[in-house]
């Protein structure tokens, strides 16, 4: 397995993977709109955000997720890693995908000097509650959105 950033002609795979966490979805059936390629654009331009995608001895995109590096004044300067969107394909789940792309983009983050990732998830996702517990993750604060 390779972890690694998207590229462009993976678009589809990783949107199909966000599309439905249950089932596999076909990246052909995915539309690619502008603005999915003016956010993807945006990423691989700055060098601070990572589309991350962990691919298969066969090219197959099976994991995906968004790493952000927050520069801060808290922890001595030290950036920070904001993971999101973490997706493993349904049909692959079960047998330690997720864990190692965690452990690896947690080492990514450990190698650029983060001194914390940090992540959110909805609360209805109590299988990955646990799983995130089980990486170590604290339940530490509670966070608020605002849809705009």
């Amino acid at each position: 397995m390779i972890l690694r950033p998207a590229t462009r002609a993976e678009l589809p795979a990783v949107l199909a993977l966000l599309a439905d966490e249950e089932r596999v979805v076909d990246p052909a059936s995915v539309t690619v709109t502008p603005a999915h390629e003016r956010a993807f654009a945006d990423i691989e331009a700055d060098a601070r955000n990572e589309m991350l995608v962990f691919v298969d001895d066969d090219g197959l995109v099976v994991g995906c997720l968004q790493a952000t590096y927050i520069p801060g004044l808290g922890k001595a300067g030290a950036e920070r890693a904001l993971i999101e969107a973490v997706r493993v394909r349904a049909d692959r789940r079960g047998g330690g995908l997720g864990r190692e792309l965690m452990r690896r983009a947690i080492a990514r983050a450990r190698d650029r000097g983060c001194g914390l990732v940090q992540l959110t998830s909805n609360k209805s996702r109590t299988e990955a509650h646990r799983f995130y517990d089980s990486l170590g993750f604290a339940r530490s604060h509670d966070g608020f959105k605002l849809l705009l």
